[in-house]
């Protein structure tokens, strides 16, 4: 790996995954940057904030810095404050995990979330990380919103379908299963996946389209296959698509809808 960015970049990326922090040897070795130069940039971004080292036993993991910085991006972008209430509404009635993720080129990145799992089982995966998009119920259903060309360069882009240990047992494993899905999907208006990201997960969700315009978000209903059968994610549906139409009017007031927009929800090339 070469050049300082890229190097600085693919630091932040992996310290963010363990949060008891990683030695310098780990870091170097696993993104095959020199050692020295490692701990260099480690050292700037010490001196910066974005990283400290731990007293007991010297390893490197991040501050908070990085999380303000994305809560205060969030907070002024507005959608917080429009779509939480919405969240909460639907996390309420369904008794489920309510996710809100929002389009940025091609990704999709969660940003808001709602708990309505009060006892029991409860799925509650990690917020601020992009949806995996052909196998889950949320870049399912942004994808159908694709032409079929586009939405297999997106998959291609973000690194293809995977290999099927990765995923759920029901995840598209080529891409003619993957078109299949994304044909039902934009048949139906919804995506209902059964344990195709993890096993025991079951999820449904609805695009957020605004009149006129491209996906700029989708709106997924999450939890174990235990309670969230697909009897009951049939059921939801219509409460999940008036959520997705009220996010869709309000989305013109966040700077961060629009800027979802504002790249038509196209593939970059």
């Amino acid at each position: 790996m070469s050049g300082v960015m890229e190097r600085t970049l693919a630091i932040l990326e992996r310290l963010a995954l363990d949060v008891n922090g990683v030695p310098l040897a780990t870091l170097a070795d696993e993104l095959n940057i020199p050692r020295s130069a490692a701990h260099r940039l480690l050292l700037e971004l010490t001196e910066h904030g974005y990283v400290r080292q731990s007293r007991e036993r010297g390893d490197y993991m991040l501050t908070t810095k990085l999380v303000s910085l994305g809560l205060n991006y969030l907070k002024t972008s507005g959608i917080i404050d429009l779509c939480q209430p919405v969240l909460d509404r639907l996390a309420a009635s369904s008794g489920e995990l309510v996710r809100l993720g929002v389009v940025d080129v091609d990704h999709l990145t969660w940003v808001a979330k709602a708990q309505g799992a009060t006892y029991g089982l409860r799925y509650d995966p990690d917020m601020g990380i992009d949806a995996r998009l052909s196998c889950t119920s949320s870049g399912l259903a942004w994808l159908a919103t694709l032409s079929d060309d586009d939405a297999l360069q997106v998959v291609a882009r973000e690194g293809g379908l995977g290999k099927p240990e990765q995923y759920g047992p029901n995840a598209p494993a080529t891409p003619t299963a993957l078109l299949k899905v994304l044909a039902q999907v934009r048949k139906l208006g919804y995506a209902l996946t059964v344990e195709t990201y993890s096993p025991g997960v079951t999820a449904v969700a609805v695009a957020v389209v605004p009149p006129g315009r491209g996906a700029v978000g989708v709106v997924t209903i999450s939890g174990p296959l235990v309670r969230l059968t697909e009897d009951k994610m049939r059921a939801l549906v219509p409460e999940l698509q008036s959520a997705a139409a009220d996010l869709a009017a309000a989305s013109a007031a966040s700077p961060l809808f629009n800027r979802a927009y504002s790249s038509e929800s196209a593939p970059a090339h």
